[in-house]
């Protein structure tokens, strides 16, 4: 079956970095759109950033340049690299993968990994 597995999550100082890893499993990885997702207790899911199969790249507005995606599809791998951190980054981060073109609405990617958990704070 298809699994994604997140890590690299943790604490880290407002100004820190992190780069999140999403192990894929069980489906052909290369022809996936990837996404990633944040969501905090009592909120929304919010999208992150995408990368497409063919490697086209998008990120939330809240982005700003701080982090970026990337993929190796030798490796079924996803990564997100996050420099700049803030307090209000602080999130479950969430890996996604869609068969389909890329898109922001997270209804619509079709396997989920079980989130890790990002802290940022002082």
């Amino acid at each position: 079956q298809v699994q994604l597995v997140e890590s690299g999550g943790g604490f880290v100082q407002p100004g820190g970095s992190l780069r999140l890893s999403c192990a894929a499993s069980g489906l052909p990885f290369s022809k996936y759109t990837m996404g990633w997702f944040r969501q905090t207790p009592g909120k929304e899911r919010d999208f992150v950033s995408g990368i497409s199969w063919s490697g086209n790249i998008f990120y939330g507005d809240f982005v700003k340049g701080r982090f970026t995606i990337s993929r190796d599809n030798a490796k079924s791998t996803l990564f997100l690299q996050m420099n700049g951190l803030k307090p209000e980054d602080t999130a479950v981060y969430y890996c996604a993968a869609r068969d389909g073109v890329w898109t922001t609405h997270d209804s619509e990617y079709d396997f989920w990994g079980q989130g890790t958990q990002v802290t940022v704070s002082s």
